[in-house]
């Protein structure tokens, strides 16, 4: 969710770095995983902010997205999230 300046609020963004953090060298996330973080009884409602902080992150080259191994370019369907090497 952006605020009135466009920017994507700082919640799903910190909730993303935060446990890609306190994970291994090269372990993913779930998207889900940071929604859940944001709002555990409700965190189907956070996911559209993740997905947009997950784009600014990507755009930005501070993560990486995948699935089943292979890299994406964007956020295409289902993906998981690496901070970038």
């Amino acid at each position: 969710m952006a605020n009135e300046d466009g920017n994507v609020a700082d919640g799903a963004t910190e909730a993303i770095l935060t446990l890609l953090a306190q994970r291994g060298t090269g372990a993913t996330i779930c998207p889900s995983e940071a929604a859940r973080r944001l709002a555990p009884d409700a965190w189907r409602d956070r996911m559209s902010e993740v997905h947009a902080a997950t784009d600014v992150l990507l755009a930005d080259g501070r993560v990486r997205l995948s699935w089943k191994g292979e890299p994406l370019a964007a956020r295409d369907g289902p993906y998981r999230i690496a901070l970038a090497r």
